[in-house]
């Protein structure tokens, strides 16, 4: 017997049950009610949102003060703004423990984000 059979004859059975037992159709339809208001939620942010935004700090004060910025920042919260931002697509970012190397990976992103699109800008 096939999946699909598998499943017609237990959904039958089930009915004809259902049809027989007023008792039995009512807990099924109070199981089923409850079912549907279940709602699948979305996965919790487990970091918390980014102190700066580097791109717009960079633009408005200079790469010297998202420098300053980023430096006066935890690891955590530099993490904070790779993620909200994007800014490590390969996941290795997350893994790393000096803040130096991810404020240069941020610092260097802010650059690229920040030219991006000058070509057609004119």
């Amino acid at each position: 017997m096939t999946l699909k059979q598998t499943l017609q004859a237990l959904v039958a059975v089930v009915l004809e049950e259902a049809d027989r037992n007023a008792d039995f159709a009512q807990r099924l339809e109070d199981a089923l009610g409850k079912a549907s208001q279940i709602v699948p939620t979305k996965k919790s942010r487990s970091r918390a949102s980014a102190l700066v935004d580097p791109v717009a700090t960079l633009d408005e004060h200079g790469e010297a003060e998202l420098r300053r910025r980023l430096q006066s920042l935890s690891l955590g919260q530099l993490l904070d703004v790779v993620a909200e931002f994007g800014m490590d697509p390969a996941r290795l970012v997350m893994k790393w423990k000096s803040t130096e190397r991810v404020v240069e990976h941020i610092v260097d992103g802010a650059k690229r984000r920040s030219v991006k699109g000058d070509a057609f800008r004119a």
